[in-house]
C-alpha cells in the first residue's frame, strides 16, 4: 500500500475570487461573508478522482473533516487528528503535517497556496516528499503541480513504483499588505522536498520588471489598434497588461482586474461577482486580454481567478487575448502556456494553440495547456 497524506486548508484561495490579493487574516471571512465558495476542498477532491483506478493500493491518512478525511470516506483512510479550531487555522496546517509524518506516509500531497507551503514547511523542512495541489491566491512557490489532474499523475507514477525523480523547490510567499498596495514583495523561506515528474510541476515565479518598456508600448500599440468602442475589455494584472491601460490614459490596478468600455474605465480591482455581474450587463462582446506570469507560464488561474469560468464562457475562446513580450515566452524554452480554471472541462476546451501578441504588428501562435504536457 502506497501511504498518502493529505491536508487541506479550507480558507485558500478565498480571497483570489473576491478581489482581495490573498485569504490571510480577515481576507477569507470576508470573502465567505459575500458569498465566495471555497476553493481547496473541491481541488483535492479533483485529484483523488484521478486517483480512483488506483484505489486499492493507497491508503489516505488525514485530519478529521474539511482539512481532508471527509474527501476520503470511501477510501481506506487513517484519521490522525483533528483541527482546535474551526475554520482550521496555520497552525493545524502545520499540527496535521507532522502527524502524518509521525504516521509514515509516503507522500504528503496538500491543497493551499503559498500560505499553506509555509505552514507545510514549518512543519517539515526536507523531512518528508510533499506535493502541493494549487488552490490559493499566491503561487510563487515550486512546489504545486500545475492543475490538482497534474498532481494527482505524479503520485499516480509513484503508487505504481514508477521512476519519479525528487528534488528540492523554493517556498516563497509575498507580502499581502503591500500586494494589497500594488507592490510585489516576495520572500524566501525555505525549501521542500517534491517528487519532479516531466511538466506537471510548475516552476517558481520570476519575480521583477524583466521586460522593456519599449516591448510593452508595443504591444499596447498593437492592443489599441484592435480595441473598438462595443466590446467590453476584461483587463487582467501584470505590468504588461498596465502598459496598455497606460496608452488608454487610464488608471490601473496592476495586481487587481478592470474592466475598459468606450474608451472609459467602467470597473477597478472587480471582485468575481462584480465582473460576472458587468459582463451579464453588456449587450456586445466580451473580450478578456491576459498576459504570462513569468517564469510559470500561466495564463487564467493564477493571480487572476477573479475572472471565473462563468466569464471566461460569456467572452468565449476566440476572444482570449493574451500578450506577452518574446523575452517572457523564450524563458518558458518551450513549455507551454497554462490555464488552471478551476473548470476542468473549460480547462480543457482552452487547450491548443493561442496567438499571442508579442510587439505592434507581430504576434506568435503559442501552445496551451492544462497539464503542462
Amino acid at each position: 500500500m502506497f501511504n498518502l497524506g493529505i491536508v487541506v486548508n479550507p480558507l485558500a484561495g478565498l480571497g483570489g475570487p473576491a478581489a482581495l490579493k490573498g485569504s490571510d487574516g480577515e481576507a477569507a471571512a470576508s470573502a465567505l461573508s459575500a458569498g465566495f465558495e471555497q476553493r481547496s476542498g473541491p481541488r483535492m477532491q479533483r485529484a483523488l478522482s484521478v486517483l480512483e483506478p488506483l484505489k486499492e493500493r493507497i491508503h489516505v491518512f488525514a485530519f478529521d473533516g474539511p482539512m481532508g478525511a471527509e474527501l476520503a470516506t470511501d477510501w481506506e483512510l487513517t484519521i490522525v487528528g483533528k483541527a482546535r479550531t474551526e475554520p482550521s487555522t496555520a497552525e493545524d496546517s502545520v499540527a496535521a503535517a507532522q502527524a502524518l509524518k509521525e504516521a509514515g506516509c509516503d507522500l504528503i500531497l496538500f491543497a493551499g497556496g503559498d500560505g499553506t507551503a509555509r505552514d507545510i514547511y514549518r512543519a517539515l523542512g526536507e523531512s518528508v516528499p510533499v506535493l502541493g495541489v494549487p488552490a490559493g491566491v499566491k503561487m510563487h512557490s515550486g512546489v504545486y503541480a500545475v492543475s490538482p489532474e497534474s498532481a494527482a499523475e505524479i503520485v499516480a507514477a509513484m503508487v505504481r513504483g514508477e521512476w519519479v525523480d525528487v528534488d528540492t523547490e523554493e517556498v516563497r510567499d509575498i507580502d499581502e499588505v503591500a500586494f494589497r498596495e500594488g507592490r510585489v514583495s516576495t520572500r524566501f523561506y525555505g525549501e521542500l522536498l517534491v517528487p519532479q515528474l516531466g511538466r506537471y510541476l510548475q516552476a517558481t515565479k520570476v519575480s521583477g520588471r524583466e521586460v522593456e518598456e519599449l516591448a510593452v508600448a508595443d504591444i499596447a500599440a498593437e492592443v489599441l489598434e484592435l480595441m473598438d468602442e462595443e466590446t467590453l475589455y476584461i483587463i487582467g494584472p501584470g505590468s504588461t497588461t498596465a502598459g496598455i491601460m497606460e496608452e488608454l490614459g487610464l488608471d490601473n490596478t496592476l495586481l487587481g482586474i478592470d474592466a475598459v468600455c468606450h474608451g472609459q474605465q467602467l470597473g477597478k480591482d472587480l471582485s468575481a461577482h462584480a465582473l460576472e455581474a458587468l459582463c451579464a450587463d453588456h449587450p456586445g462582446e466580451v473580450v478578456i486580454i491576459v498576459t504570462a506570469i513569468g517564469g510559470q507560464g500561466h495564463i487564467l488561474g493564477r493571480g487572476n481567478q477573479q475572472i471565473t469560468p462563468a466569464v471566461i464562457r460569456r467572452a468565449g475562446p476566440q476572444n482570449l487575448w493574451v500578450v506577452a513580450t518574446k523575452t517572457k515566452l523564450t524563458e518558458l524554452d518551450s513549455r507551454p502556456l497554462l490555464v488552471d480554471t478551476n473548470d476542468r472541462e473549460l480547462d480543457l476546451a482552452l487547450e491548443g494553440y493561442v496567438r499571442v501578441i508579442t510587439g505592434y504588428r507581430n504576434s506568435v501562435l503559442y501552445r496551451v495547456s492544462c497539464s503542462g504536457d
